[in-house]
């Protein structure tokens, strides 16, 4: 990465300082000095002249003298007063002549030397001051990294994980490769294809994997480096990408994150001129214009289609939209070979079970995951990452960075202890939960003062009312559980309650699954498809609904939390030996929570028989 060095006012000092310094040096040295007509005739009679030129008013020459440090002497001067000299330098055998040495290029060097040393080093200031900023006369040039055959080594063998994306994108290689297979019946390619899925699945992986496989020049560029400040620097640049993608054609011009170009017209609240509207405006003529027969593909990637303009996305712009999934179970295992591959690896990894382990992430999530399993190996001295770093490193991603020193008072940790096992003892107890894997009280990341992992067995696309509902009660179940123990409860749920909320609100506005409510959709916002975020807020609703649908959320929250405490209350002698344990290591598998359930279970039927 490159460094970019602050500017600093003592640099020009230091530079002036510097070029008076060598200004006098060159004048001490390339000086002449000018001696009086007397004092010139007595270093001639002591032979320290060497040789002089003589004009009609003026003697130039040389003279040794004690403090002369150079072997022809010191350059001097005179005003000639005596017109009959010749005789007193001929009888001293000293060397004259009837012109005057010209001092026009000492003088020159002496004064433009230093001037351009000066200017050299103001240059390189401000060179180093502006890094890599363009210069007045490029502004109106693309910004585009050009990568031809030889830099682009990204095949799509390289990008796994995303079968169906690469089985669109496979035409596109043929169309490169052989446009005339296409134009013979008459057909043509798209124009435009838009990469549309969640940030980290590998859009610019898939686009310079097709530049890869197709061996034609790639232009890449952000979508955010075509808008500038200067209005039009931004409709230039877009002018000039396309002049130059024709010129190198067949080519392929990608624009990562098109959303910060693209966004819908009118969205700004500054008018309808302003910079970056120009720049849309461009675009759009320029995926008018040019004809698609010629080679150029237009690729473009973002995870947020919901706020394009819509002139965009019309038929003979970009029609032809791929979307990249985040992986599935299968595609993450895929992934994980390939990552795999870097580092020295187990030969007994699960990789089944480690793709079990993931769900919800992504490809950039998977990379950092080896990632940071190799750290682990490195940090315990081992030759190979095995499956323990691999599992440690899981928990690192998902739940933050373990915080073994951080000193939490009894009273506090074994409230912590009964909360944890409070959400997984409701998990183990409910049907349609997530399979509990490990319940620690070690603090993690940011606020975690512990943590229950729990890992799904497969991927999942529907939820039912029920396994929502027993969900809600197993977020509950760390509160319940500080109610039944202590009789009180802690700030330690409010993220719990948060999830637990949005479930339930969820359920009653955008699912249907309140009997009060009924079967309609109440969530007007527009919510991102690859983003948790919403675009605006407020509903289309009354506010009697809106009060209806408070209560309703309510409702599912009270009545989860009653079953959750039922739960625990029917469990508690489990409840204070697993705490008990949990107090003791940390750390609890939850096989060993389960053995001890089926155990307390055993017990119970064997008192009442």
């Amino acid at each position: 990465m490159e460094k970019h060095h602050k500017f600093s006012i003592w640099y020009v000092v230091l530079g002036i300082w510097v070029v008076l310094l060598i200004h006098n040096y060159l004048v001490s040295v390339l000086a002449i000095h000018t001696i009086p007509y007397s004092e010139f005739l007595n270093l001639v009679k002591e032979n320290k002249v060497t040789e002089v030129a003589i004009s009609e008013n003026q003697i130039q020459g040389r003279m040794v003298t004690g403090t002369s440090s150079q072997e022809k002497g010191e350059a001097f001067k005179t005003v000639r007063v005596d017109p009959e000299i010749s005789a007193l330098l001929d009888q001293h055998d000293i060397i004259f002549k009837g012109e005057i040495e010209s001092t026009f290029l000492r003088s020159l060097f002496s004064w433009v030397f230093p001037l351009l040393l000066f200017f050299g080093v103001w240059y390189f200031l401000m060179k180093r001051m502006t890094g890599q900023q363009p210069g007045f006369m490029t502004l109106g040039k693309n910004r585009a990294k050009i990568y031809v055959e030889d830099d682009l080594n990204v095949r799509f063998e390289d990008a796994a994980g995303v079968d169906e994306a690469k089985q669109e994108l496979m035409e596109v290689i043929e169309f490169l490769k052989e446009p005339a297979k296409f134009t013979e019946l008459g057909g043509k390619m798209p124009r435009g294809i838009l990469l549309v899925g969640a940030p980290g699945t590998g859009k610019t992986l898939l686009a310079k994997a097709v530049a890869g496989e197709s061996h034609v020049p790639f232009f890449s560029m952000s979508g955010s480096e075509f808008v500038e400040m200067f209005v039009g620097l931004g409709a230039a640049r877009v002018r000039d990408l396309f002049v130059q993608a024709k010129q190198k054609a067949p080519c392929i011009i990608f624009i990562d994150e098109l959303d910060a170009l693209g966004k819908a017209r009118g969205m700004s609240g500054i008018g309808g001129h302003d910079e970056r509207e120009q720049t849309l405006n461009q675009l759009l003529v320029e995926m008018d214009g040019f004809d698609p027969q010629v080679g150029v593909i237009l690729m473009a990637a973002t995870n947020r289609p919901e706020i394009l303009d819509p002139a965009l996305l019309r038929p003979g712009r970009f029609d032809r939209n791929i979307l990249v999934d985040r992986p599935d179970k299968k595609g993450r295992e895929e992934i994980l070979k390939v990552h795999l591959k870097k580092i020295k690896a187990s030969k007994n990894l699960d990789l089944a079970t480690l793709a079990g382990m993931t769900p919800g992430m992504v490809g950039a999530d998977l990379a950092n995951l080896v990632n940071e399993a190799a750290l682990l190996a490195v940090r315990r001295k081992k030759k190979t990452v095995g499956m323990s770093e691999f599992e440690e490193a899981v928990e690192r991603v998902m739940a933050g960075l373990e915080k073994k020193n951080r000193l939490i008072n009894p009273r506090e940790k074994e409230i912590v202890a009964y909360h944890e096992l409070g959400h997984a003892t409701v998990a183990l107890s409910l049907p349609g939960t997530d399979p509990v894997q490990k319940i620690s009280i070690i603090p993690r990341g940011i606020a975690a003062l512990g943590y229950t992992m729990q890992v799904p067995t497969e991927d999942r696309f529907l939820m039912s009312k029920t396994e929502l509902l027993n969900k809600i009660a197993t977020l509950l179940g760390g509160r319940a559980a500080e109610e039944i123990v202590f009789e009180d409860i802690s700030t330690g749920a409010h993220n719990d309650l948060a999830k637990a909320t949005d479930i339930a609100r969820s359920m009653v506005k955008e699912y249907g699954m309140s009997d009060k409510i009924g079967h309609v959709y109440f969530a007007r916002e527009k919510r991102s498809p690859f983003l948790d975020t919403y675009m605006n807020t407020g509903g289309d609703y009354s506010e009697a609904i809106a009060e209806l649908i408070d209560q309703e959320v309510k409702e599912i929250i009270n009545v989860q939390y009653a079953k959750a405490k039922t739960i625990l209350k029917e469990k508690r002698g489990l409840l204070d030996k697993a705490a008990k344990i949990l107090l003791e290591k940390e750390k609890i598998d939850g096989e060993d929570l389960k053995a001890l359930m089926e155990e307390s279970v055993k017990g119970k039927e064997a008192g009442q028989s």
